[in-house]
């Protein structure tokens, strides 16, 4: 049975792991416990998805609650993808945050899948990398 909860102590070890057996672990610093861990610390809205005491999926957000959530990871377990986890892990996230806007940057695998769930695709999307690139 798939549980789903909001996850305040999410082991930064569990998060590593759903990132490597998903899509995400590929573009994620999986190698850079650091990196992860602080992840997870400063995230301040974790929704996770459990097969029993497993993690299969987690959705890792920042937001102020009233006005933006950057849904920053949905990281699917590839063995649990394709049973609606997903969709369901940004439901409750945006049921956490009902008044802000949902934002999120697709994998490049997975940008079919958001506009078939009936999310918004926006083409005024910009990225800063590398303070040397600002003119």
């Amino acid at each position: 049975m798939i549980t789903y909860q909001v996850e305040y102590n999410l082991s930064p070890t569990e998060f590593k792991d759903v990132l490597v057996k998903s899509t995400l672990g590929e573009r994620r610093p999986v190698d850079d416990l650091d990196r992860i861990n602080a992840m997870v610390e400063n995230a301040n809205l974790i929704i996770t998805a459990r097969d029993n005491t497993k993690l299969i999926g987690v959705s890792r957000s920042i937001t102020d609650f009233v006005y933006c959530t950057y849904l920053s990871d949905l990281a699917i377990d590839e063995d649990y993808q394709k049973r609606g986890i997903g969709k369901e892990l940004i439901r409750l996230t945006k049921q956490e945050t009902p008044k802000a806007t949902l934002i999120l940057l697709a994998a490049p695998a997975a940008e079919n899948y958001y506009p078939h769930i009936g999310m918004t695709k926006t083409e005024v999307c910009f990225l800063l990398k590398d303070l040397n690139h600002l003119k």
